[in-house]
């Protein structure tokens, strides 16, 4: 099976930088980017997608994180807020890619863009799993 593009509907939610995000040169660590992707994709997953990740795990699935790109463009600070936008951009058999771009939510101002690549894991398994249909459809919207 060759990779499908999806063009999937873009996703936004709102996070708020906290005083533990901020690091020693007074801005967001460049690792709590990819938190703010993470806490981004548990909302939309519920919220967008009408599958939580609880109801993911107790159909016996979760998602490990096969490969990640950020491209860092401006700083967040404190006080501001992440607002972070997720697509599906394309699947594979049990992998799909989700881009995503996180802007300040006050002026539109890209801070940084990228992509994780997933994989659908079997909790039985432990294993690679191919996606069912259910989950295809769900994230194709």
């Amino acid at each position: 099976m060759a990779a499908v593009k999806v063009n999937g509907s873009h996703f936004e939610s709102i996070i708020p930088v906290r005083p533990s995000d901020i690091d020693m040169n007074q801005h967001v660590h460049n690792t709590m980017y990819l938190d703010y992707v993470l806490a981004a994709r548990y909302d939309q997953m519920e919220r967008c997608y009408k599958m939580s990740m609880d109801e993911f795990l107790k159909k016996g699935w979760t998602w490990w994180i096969r490969k990640t790109y950020i491209e860092h463009k401006k700083s967040l600070q404190l006080g501001d807020s992440a607002a972070v936008q997720t697509w599906v951009d394309e699947y594979e058999k049990s992998r799909v890619k989700v881009c995503f771009e996180i802007r300040q939510h006050a002026t539109g101002q890209l801070s940084a863009l990228g992509y994780l690549e997933y994989v659908m894991i079997s909790l039985r398994s432990g294993r690679p799993t191919p996606m069912p249909q259910e989950i295809i459809d769900r994230y194709s919207i």
